[in-house]
C-alpha cells in the first residue's frame, strides 16, 4: 500500500520542521543584509568627517546587535502577529476571503448539492462535516483551511457551485478533503504567517523611504540638512531591496511546497472517488470559463497556496503555487486533446447521473464480507477513503428520512435529534428525562424532541453516529449560552440512569471533542509522547475497556486482550480488573493518547481492532466505540463496511 495516513502525518511534521529551518536561514540572510545596509548608511553619514567611507563599521558589534535584534523584532513580531490573527483557524481565513457561512438547511439547489457532497465525503472519511463557506466569485475555485481536521472549513466559489456537475464538484471536494486528511492545512497557515514576517521588512523600508522623502521636501533649506537625509533614504531603499529578495525567495519556497501537494491531492481525489473524469472535468472547466479560477479578493495572494486552482494572475510560472493547468489535466486524463469546453458564466451545473446517489461506477472495491476484515480494511484506509466508502456514505444519507435530514440541518432540530438519541428505552427513565427537558430545554427544542421520538425509533443502529456528525455543523451555530445549556442537558440525559452505556459515551465523546474545540474550550493537541512504553498504562485501560465491552465472560475478555497485546507489541501489558477501568479512566487515557506521535496512535488502533475482532464478530456498539476512540485520537477512520 502507498504511504499511509500516519506516515503522511509524520511527513507533514517533518515538512513543517524543514519550513522552519528554511525560514531561519532566510532570517539570518536578512540579518546579514540589514547589517550591511546599516553599516553603509552610517558609514556614509560619517564620511563627511573622515573624507571617505568608514568600512570599519561592518565589524562594529553594536551595529550587528542592532541589525540582529531589529530583524528579530520586525520579522518575528510580524509572523507572530499574523499567526495570532489566524489562530481562529479556517474560519478566520474564510472570513478574510469574504466567505459566507452556508446554513446547513439552505434551500438553494446548488448550495444544497454542495452541502450533500461535503457530508458524503465527511462520513466516508471518518471526520465531522466541516463548515462550508461560499465566496461570491465567478471563478471556479475552492480551498480547505484550518489547524486540524476537527476545526477545518471548506470554501467554495459560487462559480464552482453553479457551474460544476455533481461529479466534478465531488472531485473538487475530494481534493480539498485530501488536504484536510493529510495535514496540509496547518503548514499552509504557517506559511502565511512566516512569509508575512518577511514581507514586513519591505513594508518598513517603504515607510522609511516615504517618510524621509516627505520630510526632505520640508527641510531642503540647506545643503547640510539635505545630506542628512541621504542615509535615511539609503536605509529605506536598502530595507525595500532586502524585503523584496526575502519575499522573492519566500514565494519560491511556498511555490515549491505547494505544487507537489497539488499533484498529490489530485491523485488522492481520483483514488477517493474512482472517477478521474470528475476532477479532470472541473480542471477543464477552469480553462473554459472566462473567469478561470481567479479570486478577486485582496487577501487572495497570501492564501494562494490554499486554493484548488490558481487564485491570482500575472505571476510567472516560477512563483505559481500550482502546476500548469494542462499538466494537471494530462496526469489525470492522458487522452485529453488540449481543448477546453466553453462554459457560459452562471450556467447551471449538469444534472447528475441517475446513479449519482451512489456517485461511483459499479464494481468499486469493497471489503471482505467478514466483519473482521471490514475493521482492518477501515484501518488500512485511514485518511484514504475509497469509492466503496463514499458509496456507503451516499446510500446511508439516502436512507435517512426527510424528517431526520431536515432536523439535522438546523440548530433547533439538531439539539432535539441528539436529545432523542439519548432517551432511554425504559419507560420510567424516559419519562424522567423528558420531564427534565421540559423544564430545562428551550420550548421549541422540547416540542421538536417529542415529534422526533417515533422517527428516530426507526433509525438503523449504524446510522446513529453518522446522524450526529451530520448535525454538528448546525450545533456549531449555537451561541455560547445555548451551547452551555445544551451541554448540561446532554450530561443529565446520559447520567439519568446512573449507568452510562457505550453508545451514550461514544455520542458524548464525539460531540464534546468537536464542539469544545469549536468554542475554544480546548486547544489542538501537541505531540508529547513518542514512546509507546511510556503510554502502557493508558493502553491497558483502553484495551481492557474494549475487552470487557465485547465479552461478558472473563475468558472471552482475556482472549481478546491477549490478541490486542500481541498487536500492540507490549508483552508485559496486563488486563486490568473491572474495578480499575471505567469511562472516566478511558477519557483520561484517550486524552494522553491524543498527544502521542502518529505511529503510536496507529499501534493503539491496531490493537483496538484486534481486541474487538478477536471473537470474529463486531457488534454495532463496538463499531461505534471504535469510531469514538479514533475521533478522540484525531484519526479519521472510515466506516466499517458490512458491519
Amino acid at each position: 500500500m502507498a504511504t499511509d495516513f500516519f506516515e503522511r502525518q509524520d511527513a507533514a511534521r517533518r515538512n513543517t520542521t524543514r519550513l522552519v529551518v528554511l525560514f531561519v536561514l532566510a532570517v539570518l540572510a536578512i540579518m546579514v543584509s540589514i547589517h550591511a545596509v546599516l553599516a553603509f548608511a552610517l558609514g556614509y553619514l560619517g564620511s563627511g568627517e573622515t573624507g571617505g567611507m568608514d568600512v570599519s563599521l561592518l565589524r562594529d558589534p553594536g551595529i550587528f546587535v542592532l541589525a540582529f535584534v531589529g530583524t528579530l523584532v520586525v520579522v518575528g513580531g510580524g509572523s507572530l502577529f499574523k499567526v495570532a490573527q489566524l489562530s481562529g483557524g479556517g474560519r478566520v481565513v474564510a472570513e478574510q476571503l469574504d466567505g459566507r457561512l452556508l446554513s446547513p438547511d439552505t434551500a438553494d439547489p446548488a448550495e444544497r448539492q454542495l452541502m450533500n457532497v461535503v457530508e458524503e465525503m465527511a462520513i466516508a472519511g471518518g471526520t465531522t462535516a466541516p463548515p462550508v463557506y461560499l465566496m461570491e466569485e465567478e471563478g471556479i475555485n475552492a480551498f480547505a483551511a484550518g489547524f486540524s481536521p476537527g476545526e477545518a472549513v471548506i470554501g467554495v466559489t459560487r462559480g464552482a457551485a453553479r457551474q460544476l456537475s455533481r461529479d466534478e464538484l465531488q472531485g473538487v471536494i475530494a481534493h480539498e478533503f485530501s488536504h484536510i486528511l493529510n495535514g496540509d492545512m496547518r503548514l499552509n497557515i504557517r506559511l502565511i504567517g512566516l512569509l508575512h514576517g518577511i514581507l514586513i521588512i519591505g513594508m518598513l523600508g517603504y515607510f522609511v523611504l516615504r517618510m524621509t522623502a516627505f520630510s526632505g521636501h520640508r527641510v531642503r533649506r540647506s545643503r547640510d540638512q539635505g545630506n542628512a537625509m541621504l542615509p535615511l533614504l539609503a536605509i529605506g531603499a536598502g530595507l525595500m531591496v532586502v524585503g523584496f529578495f526575502g519575499t522573492f525567495f519566500g514565494n519560491l519556497i511556498k511555490a515549491a511546497v505547494s505544487r507537489q501537494r497539488e499533484y498529490l491531492a489530485d491523485a488522492a481525489a481520483v483514488q477517493f472517488t474512482r472517477q478521474p473524469e470528475g476532477i479532470a472535468g472541473a480542471l477543464k472547466k477552469i480553462g473554459g470559463v472566462a473567469a478561470g479560477s481567479t479570486i478577486q479578493n485582496p487577501n487572495a495572494p497570501e492564501a494562494s497556496h490554499m486554493f484548488f486552482g490558481r487564485a491570482t494572475s500575472g505571476l510567472s510560472a516560477m512563483f505559481s503555487t500550482h502546476p500548469p493547468l494542462g499538466e494537471r489535466i494530462r496526469r489525470i486524463d492522458p487522452s485529453w486533446d488540449g481543448t477546453f469546453p466553453e462554459v457560459a458564466a452562471g450556467a447551471p451545473p449538469a444534472k447528475a447521473r441517475p446513479d449519482a446517489a451512489a456517485g461511483f461506477a459499479p464494481g468499486a472495491s469493497t471489503a471482505s464480507g467478514r466483519e473482521t476484515s471490514a475493521a482492518m480494511y477501515a484501518l488500512d484506509h485511514v485518511g484514504q477513503p475509497t469509492g466503496a466508502h463514499i458509496q456507503y456514505a451516499a446510500r446511508l444519507l439516502e436512507s435517512l428520512s426527510d424528517r431526520i435530514r431536515v432536523a439535522a440541518h438546523e440548530p433547533y432540530g439538531a439539539r432535539a435529534l441528539v436529545y432523542t438519541l439519548l432517551l432511554d428505552r425504559d419507560a420510567a427513565l424516559r419519562q424522567k428525562q423528558l420531564q427534565h427537558l421540559e423544564r430545562a430545554a428551550d420550548p421549541g427544542v422540547f416540542e421538536e424532541t417529542l415529534r422526533l421520538v417515533p422517527v428516530v425509533a426507526q433509525l438503523e443502529i449504524k446510522a446513529r453516529l453518522p446522524v450526529v456528525e451530520i448535525a454538528l455543523p448546525a450545533l456549531r451555530l449555537l451561541t455560547t449560552e445555548q451551547y452551555r445549556l445544551f451541554k448540561q442537558n446532554v450530561a443529565l440525559l446520559v447520567e439519568a440512569d446512573a449507568d452510562i452505556d457505550l453508545f451514550e459515551w461514544s455520542l458524548q465523546r464525539i460531540l464534546l471533542h468537536d464542539l469544545e474545540a469549536h468554542h475554544g474550550s480546548v486547544k489542538p493537541p501537541r505531540v508529547r509522547h513518542r514512546s509507546l512504553g511510556r503510554l502502557q498504562p493508558q493502553c491497558e485501560v483502553l484495551l481492557s475497556m474494549l475487552a470487557y465491552a465485547g465479552h461478558r465472560d472473563a475468558q472471552g475478555a482475556s482472549t481478546a486482550f491477549d490478541a490486542a497485546r500481541q498487536a500492540l507489541g507490549l508483552p508485559q501489558a496486563r488486563l486490568r480488573g473491572t474495578g480499575e477501568v471505567d469511562l472516566s479512566a478511558l477519557d483520561a487515557a484517550l486524552s494522553d493518547l491524543e498527544e502521542a506521535a502518529p505511529q503510536i496512535k496507529r499501534r493503539a488502533l491496531e490493537a483496538a481492532v484486534a481486541c474487538i475482532a478477536a471473537d470474529r464478530e463486531i457488534m454495532a456498539t463496538e463499531a461505534e466505540l471504535l469510531r469514538a476512540i479514533s475521533a478522540s485520537l484525531g484519526v479519521p477512520m472510515p466506516p466499517l463496511l458490512g458491519v
